[in-house]
């Protein structure tokens, strides 16, 4: 029986709210989860599959054309038939927990499905050393050995697991420009006024772009080499369905900042190749994997710990990359995707930059820029109340 899938949208609260909501959001009245991670997560003789799962996401991985939920929830429950799984989507992302875990408010879901580095990163700047997610234990994930070497999201506390990974990197018309080789070539691409970005502060490729130069040049010569790009018109918007959808396929510009597998998500909606080829400027692509970790809150530890090991069967793997248009995580996930096989590339250097680095600077980078250019750039920005920089793109392409 095709079950109907649940997806609860949760509000961003603000930081004196969130404060006033400790407590209230316990599963039945419950102030402490029943298994704290301080026990260190051992497996219990006989699990207990009979509960609800609830999931914390972005939207597209729930809503839009053909999302990995739906599928990834039926595909769960055949296997796990006396479990139920929600879908919960905050508004703000993984700031809407990294708040409440400031304020010490309570979280009533069991998995955090979609994060980066970054955003580990900023949780421990925010609320604390190994803080929100468990540190997990790995002998209860089969699978987490076949993960692909160098896509580990670093984390000296153990908290997450990749699941995929996409790679940032230059989509251009080659009717219009020429492939950019270095970040020379994409400045004087932007001097002739053909390439568009996304804000760092709203969108995970924009931000990618700027770790991407910070990482390449180092923080002097990348915030100098932004000022240049500015001054010469690049155009940054919100997000990347923004520049990508009202920008670039309008042809308002025949360079974008974007993904590497985009020739497969092109192929898919029948657009043309011409207009979606990749480059890899200075031979590199910023490495975005994405992770997936256990709430310190979860009251239901056997049926989160399946579902990560779900998630790395081959099958899963495969599936989730393909509807996701992003590489698996796991190094063996083989199957019927010779679109992908075919059209994704992968860069020759894979750079990014680690939990170490950005711990303490990211958001100190993030306002460096925005201070510096975000109010001399042309479109407007979506509003924020709280004062942090709301994730209006968690998923990698969104």
């Amino acid at each position: 029986m095709k079950r109907r899938t649940v997806v609860r949208t949760i509000g961003t609260a603000s930081a004196g709210a969130a404060a006033g909501f400790a407590g209230c959001l316990t599963r039945d009245g419950d102030d402490e989860p029943p298994n704290g991670s301080d026990e260190g997560d051992p497996e219990p003789d006989e699990p207990d599959f009979d509960g609800t799962l609830r999931i914390a996401t972005y939207r597209s991985m729930v809503t839009g054309p053909n999302p990995a939920g739906p599928w990834l929830e039926e595909a769960f429950l055949e296997v796990y038939p006396d479990a139920e799984l929600e879908w919960v989507v905050p508004t703000g992302g993984v700031d809407h927990y990294i708040r409440r875990g400031t304020y010490d408010g309570a979280i009533d879901v069991d998995v955090l499905f979609g994060f980066t580095v970054g955003d580990l990163a900023r949780i421990d700047d925010r609320i604390g050393e190994g803080g929100l997610l468990r540190e997990l234990n790995l002998d209860r994930v089969e699978g987490s050995e076949r993960i692909r070497d160098g896509l580990e999201l670093g984390d000296p506390h153990g908290r997450g697991l990749v699941y995929d990974t996409g790679y940032v990197s230059l989509v251009y018309d080659e009717t219009v420009v020429d492939a950019p080789e270095t970040f020379d070539d994409v400045l004087e691409s932007a001097d002739t006024e053909t390439l568009l970005a996304q804000y760092p502060t709203h969108s995970m490729p924009g931000q990618a772009f700027l770790l991407w130069t910070i990482e390449t040049m180092g923080e002097s010569d990348a915030f100098d080499y932004w000022t240049a790009l500015v001054d010469a018109g690049v155009e940054v918007r919100n997000s990347w369905s923004e520049s990508y959808y009202d920008g670039y396929l309008e042809e308002s510009r025949p360079l974008i900042v974007s993904y590497s597998s985009d020739p497969v998500f092109a192929a898919t909606d029948g657009r043309d190749p011409d207009r979606h080829r990749v480059a890899f400027p200075n031979e590199e692509g910023y490495a975005l994997p994405e992770g997936m970790g256990i709430f310190e809150a979860s009251t239901e530890l056997d049926l989160a710990y399946a579902f990560l090991e779900f998630v790395l069967s081959s099958e899963v793997q495969v599936e989730l990359a393909r509807r996701n248009v992003q590489f698996p995580a796991i190094g063996d996930a083989t199957g019927p995707r010779p679109l992908f096989e075919e059209e994704a590339r992968h860069p020759p250097e894979p750079v990014t930059t680690s939990y170490t680095e950005l711990r303490g600077q990211l958001e100190a980078w993030l306002t460096t820029w925005d201070e510096q250019f975000g109010s001399t750039l042309d479109g407007e920005r979506e509003p924020t109340a709280t004062g942090v920089f709301p994730r209006t793109e968690n998923r990698q392409r969104y």
